[in-house]
């Protein structure tokens, strides 16, 4: 069972890696020129704070997922058991998985909340809306988002998966009492 539970973890962990590169190479290299009354006006993620902090995240995320896919190739190369067998690394690692899944989230939420802005804008605090003019910016902008939700989602599978590596470590009797081995 725990050779099943380490490759299902290594490939969401794979395609965790893949929607996160993709979501933020779509971000990052995503600009449109337009020529706007007398000058030509460019959009790039850096127009936005909030798109270079997801971008950042998202590369931070992508590298961490990196390294836990390395080590469940490495844990199945060796043929041994999984972070599971050792509480230490199986606390560090629901942790690690926690800590980038909410971070992730919050980035994410940011990122989401500046494209309704730009799709929207706010007469209120005169902000236009940036879509009415950079449309094929804003299309690629939302199919990146897409991708973010997506690797959110394998996220959660993830923790999921290292929660309940650490958690049948410890006795369903006695509280965080380690079974017996």
């Amino acid at each position: 069972m725990e050779n099943g539970i380490l490759k299902a973890e290594g490939s969401l962990r794979f395609f965790a890696l893949v929607f996160l590169v993709l979501t933020a190479c779509l971000v990052r290299l995503d600009t449109q020129t337009k020529f706007i009354i007398i000058s030509e006006r460019k959009a790039t993620y850096k127009d936005m704070k909030a798109f270079v902090i997801f971008v950042t995240v998202e590369f931070a995320a992508a590298g961490f997922h990196f390294l836990q896919l390395s080590k469940c190739l490495i844990i199945a190369s060796v043929g041994g058991k999984t972070t599971g067998s050792c509480p230490n690394l199986a606390w560090l690692s629901f942790f690690l998985d926690q800590i980038v899944t909410y971070v992730s989230f919050g980035t994410f939420s940011a990122a989401t909340q500046a494209s309704v802005l730009a799709i929207s804008g706010e007469s209120q605090l005169e902000w236009t809306k940036l879509c009415d003019r950079y449309t094929r910016f804003c299309y690629q902008i939302g199919g990146a988002l897409f991708c973010g939700l997506v690797s959110l989602v394998v996220m959660a599978v993830i923790t999921s998966i290292s929660s309940f590596n650490l958690f049948r470590l410890y006795s369903h009797k006695h509280f965080l009492i380690l079974k017996g081995r």
